[in-house]
């Protein structure tokens, strides 16, 4: 069977694709086996958040190689992100157009070492780094033989790093004796396995093939233009209809159709259409997120802007005092500290707002695996370190920042009654602060 002997741009931007959607669906197998250097859970989605924010980058137009390099940079998280981002950027400096052949992946993976040595003081064998020597060692070899193309370049270094993964407990003491492999070495692996993936799958279909499919299609783009108004006019002619806004009159509109044509051409029709993806939908799989609508979330808040910032991703609020009594095996409910009767819903346990915040942060309303949901949600609050200033002032609140920024976090979100500047926070603590008016409750700081 012969493969194409390189990836275009557009093959280049598939392939991140499909890479944001396996790390998202194995994120809670990878967070399980995060041990080093600390057991705290985050690494798959790190990886995910790292590539999504890569991806979202690409959607923005440019070059595609360049784009997820400065998407992933801007974006990373965690030491496993870090890593992502400079194998990003080693394919967007190894390559010309964004086209990546075998040499240009031997050589992208060689600066990505060198990238990752720089960027960390001391490496650690048995972690991720180990994985990515191993292969871009083993690109670099098999580059060198006469004739060798991608695809043969690609097996060759996935086998490698397979065989440098499954050693890692023998470098790393932490990981042989919680029985696990580096939990950053897996979804580096995962990035390698996506892209033979792309390599292996042949051309993605072309618009008009796509419409001729009678299974069901995701179709998402970019819009400018009255969005209550094309949420109307598509909320007929699909499931799982999304629309994340950027302003009040632009964002991205994610939908599942059986009509894709007619989708298009309505949003068309209705204002101005961008960065337009169709992909196809496999028939269990569409089933699957059909029944999914049916599920709620349930999040526990007082009336004002934080039980909006719940709403905006459709949590329904209960408020402190309200009991729950149409709950349903598959709905979620978050406590946010208040506690509460869940009925039948599976509880995420937040013991705050910001908690809860940072949970309902990572759901995803079209994702029908239930389990997976609430382990990645339950992930997510139980990363974010939250405490109180011991007065409500200014000072107060700058003080505990710090303090519990000094055990590491790239982002604070804070809930007070104390009038607060976002822009000057940040400058002060030099990470990215997040702060919300909200009356009547003590000040809640949340870093991640």
């Amino acid at each position: 069977m012969s493969f194409p002997s390189s990836l275009d741009a557009r093959g280049l931007h598939n392939w991140a694709i499909r890479t944001v959607g396996e790390l998202s669906h194995r994120r809670a197998e990878i967070n399980a086996l995060n041990v080093f250097p600390v057991p705290d859970s985050d690494t798959g989605s790190n990886m995910a958040h790292t590539m999504e924010a890569a991806l979202a980058e690409v959607e923005k137009g440019g070059d595609v190689a360049e784009a997820l390099a400065i998407g992933s940079v801007r974006g990373a998280r965690g030491n496993s992100g870090m890593v992502l981002s400079q194998v990003l950027r080693g394919v967007a400096d190894s390559t010309v157009d964004s086209r990546v052949d075998g040499q240009t992946l031997a050589e992208a993976l060689s600066l990505a070492v060198r990238l990752v040595e720089r960027a960390i003081a001391r490496p650690v064998e048995g972690t991720v780094i180990s994985v990515l020597r191993a292969a871009a060692a083993a690109a670099e070899e098999s580059a060198q033989r006469p004739g060798v193309q991608l695809h043969e370049i690609l097996v060759d270094t996935i086998t490698a790093a397979r065989e440098a993964l499954e050693k890692t407990p023998t470098q790393l003491a932490v990981l042989r004796e919680a029985g696990v492999v580096d939990a950053g070495g897996t979804g580096f692996v995962i990035l390698l396995e996506t892209l033979l993936a792309e390599i292996e799958g042949g051309a993605v279909r072309d618009a008009e093939a796509i419409e001729e499919v009678e299974a069901e299609l995701e179709v998402v783009f970019f819009f400018e233009g009255d969005l209550v108004a094309l949420e109307q006019i598509l909320a007929p002619h699909g499931n799982s209809l999304v629309v994340a806004r950027a302003t009040e009159d632009a964002g991205t509109v994610h939908i599942h159709t059986r009509e894709a044509g007619p989708v298009i051409e309505m949003a068309f029709a209705a204002g101005a259409v961008s960065s337009l993806r169709l992909e196809v939908l496999p028939e269990a799989q569409a089933q699957a997120e059909a029944e999914a609508e049916t599920r709620t979330i349930f999040a526990v808040a007082p009336a004002g802007p934080v039980a909006a910032l719940f709403e905006t991703v459709g949590a329904r609020i209960v408020r402190p005092d309200e009991v729950v009594e149409t709950s349903a095996a598959q709905d979620i409910y978050l406590p946010n500290g208040y506690g509460g009767d869940a009925g039948d819903a599976r509880v995420v346990p937040t013991a705050s707002l910001v908690a809860g915040l940072a949970a309902i942060s990572v759901y995803e309303p079209d994702n029908p695996d239930t389990d997976s949901m609430v382990s990645v949600m339950r992930d997510a609050a139980r990363s974010m370190r939250v405490d109180s200033p011991d007065e409500e002032s200014v000072e107060a609140i700058i003080a505990k920042s710090r303090e519990l920024l000094a055990g590491g976090g790239e982002q604070v979100t804070i809930l007070s009654g104390v009038e607060l500047s976002d822009a000057e926070l940040s400058d002060e603590l030099d990470v990215e602060v997040v702060a919300i008016h909200v009356g009547g409750i003590t000040t809640e700081i949340g870093v991640e």
